[in-house]
């Protein structure tokens, strides 16, 4: 982020870690799980589903704000419980720094079942340089050689001050890390947080049903502080999302649910509990009502039936404050991130998309209206991320929106006995790839928007939909929802 002239910020693309390749030659354990930064900002740490944790320090000698590469290591391993004969992959889930207290680094990791507390330290390797020996060494050249020692003369170390230590030089200097906690066998469910106390001293770890408090130097016990768990799994109506202890206030937490439930605890009396289902910001000593109220996916509500259908509705979007609280930020479909204002005076947003267009690009995120569309199309047909009114704006949102009426048509779609004897049904039928096609852009509805591209240009007569009691061809589904073959083109339609 940079200061521009006027009050709002502007935001740019800075720097990009790891392979820029094409997405189809990344391995599934290269994928990125969790980013975390330190309390200084000059530590970044990654996790990826390999078990790996990477870490990045800030370059000093740069001017901008960029990061280089500090150490990496194998944090988790799979393992296999043969006990409920359940496989645990060893995806980091979490990173928690813990406040530094000396030259070394600690911090959290964790999986599904397991979190390790690792220190990351600076480690001098040292050589001896220079020993009673050094100087009466045997030829390499001589059978029993290779600068071997030779057998000491009689008349040699006659007297003790013949002798003197081995003299040691710093030879270099590597970055280590070793476990020197593991805190195992304490959630039946997977952990999804972790969060270090401002204490120092302890942390919680919280899974689908329960919390549990930690002490950094106790690996073989935990106290359970929140159980939601029912007495009948049947009546299990919500799970625990989230949970993260009080950035000052130690005796504070708050953990969310699935319920769009976010709950404040005091570790020292019983929980306060405040409801809400939207992204609120709230003044903790004012219950009333939230501070501001920020609508995310208001676009989506009409089809909020649809997501229950499929797994959209277990999509989770991290809310995470900014290191001045002046801003905050969450996730989107289509690759998009959002940025807010804090500040209830000031109705701005910033739309980011995380793609490789970024790479090339000097300016990403354009302010916009906070009440614009936070996806690529919006009710009233504006594209977010570009200048509310322009003719531009206005041409693309309606490309835009026909885009997203082609994929509820896809995702709508449900195979009936008629429309198993129409050819091509495949063409529609994306479930049967277990693919949930929604306005999030991937890979498969980059060859499908090609696909369908070809066949509307080749033969757009075919019949290949089944509904409403008759055959529609692929030229009337196009018209019925008011769209052509040229706004299928991957550039369009922002595919990359």
């Amino acid at each position: 982020m940079v200061d521009s002239d006027t009050n709002s910020p502007t935001w740019k693309f800075t720097q990009c870690f790891g392979d820029k390749g094409d997405v189809e030659d990344i391995t599934e354990a290269d994928i990125i799980s969790t980013v975390e930064f330190d309390h200084t900002g000059n530590y970044l740490a990654t996790g990826d589903k390999g078990g790996r944790v990477v870490l990045f320090e800030r370059n000093e000698t740069k001017k901008t704000c960029e990061y280089k590469f500090h150490t990496e290591f194998q944090s988790h391993e799979p393992e296999f419980d043969y006990l409920k004969s359940l496989e645990i992959e060893e995806k980091i889930n979490k990173i928690k720094w813990c406040r530094r207290q000396n030259a070394s680094h600690y911090l959290l990791s964790t999986n599904d079942k397991t979190i390790k507390l690792w220190k990351v330290f600076e480690k001098s390797l040292k050589v001896v340089a220079e020993n009673n020996l050094s100087h009466d060494l045997t030829p390499s050249n001589v059978a029993g050689g290779g600068g071997a020692p030779r057998a000491p003369p009689p008349s040699q170390f006659r007297n003790a001050t013949d002798l003197k230590l081995p003299r040691l030089t710093h030879h270099d200097t590597v970055v280590a890390a070793v476990p020197r906690r593991t805190y195992a066998n304490a959630h039946a469910y997977h952990i999804n947080s972790i969060s270090v106390n401002s204490d120092g001293e302890t942390f919680i770890s919280s899974d689908d049903l329960r919390i549990n408090l930690w002490n950094l130097n106790i690996q073989d016990q935990s106290f359970n502080i929140v159980d939601i768990k029912p007495a009948n799994m049947e009546e299990l109506t919500e799970v625990i999302t989230a949970a993260e202890f009080h950035p000052q206030s130690c005796n504070w937490f708050m953990y969310a649910s699935s319920k769009g439930t976010i709950k404040l605890a005091d570790m020292r009396e019983s929980a306060l509990c405040d409801q809400h289902a939207k992204f609120k910001i709230w003044d903790i000593n004012m219950e009333r009502q939230p501070v501001k109220t920020i609508p995310i996916h208001e676009h989506l509500r009409p089809r909020l039936c649809d997501t229950y259908e499929n797994d959209s509705i277990f999509d989770k979007f991290e809310v995470v404050f900014s290191g001045d609280a002046k801003n905050v930020m969450t996730g989107s479909y289509n690759n998009n991130f959002m940025i807010y204002p804090t500040d209830p005076e000031k109705e701005v947003e910033v739309v980011l998309q995380a793609d490789k267009s970024a790479f090339k690009a000097k300016k990403v995120g354009v302010p916009t209206p906070i009440n614009a569309a936070t996806s690529p199309t919006s009710t009233n047909g504006k594209k977010s991320g570009s200048r509310a009114g322009s003719p531009a704006a206005g041409a693309q949102g309606q490309r835009m929106q026909a885009k997203f009426n082609l994929y509820a048509l896809l995702n709508e779609y449900q195979e009936t006995a008629d429309s198993k004897k129409v050819p091509h049904r495949d063409f529609y039928n994306v479930r049967k790839v277990d693919t949930h096609v929604h306005h999030s852009a991937c890979m498969n509805q980059k060859h499908l928007l090609r696909f369908i591209k070809s066949k509307m240009k080749k033969c757009p007569d075919e019949v290949v939909l089944y509904r409403d009691d008759r055959h529609l061809t692929l030229a009337e589904v196009f018209e019925s929802i008011n769209l052509t073959a040229y706004d299928l083109s991957i550039d369009t339609l922002d595919m990359h």
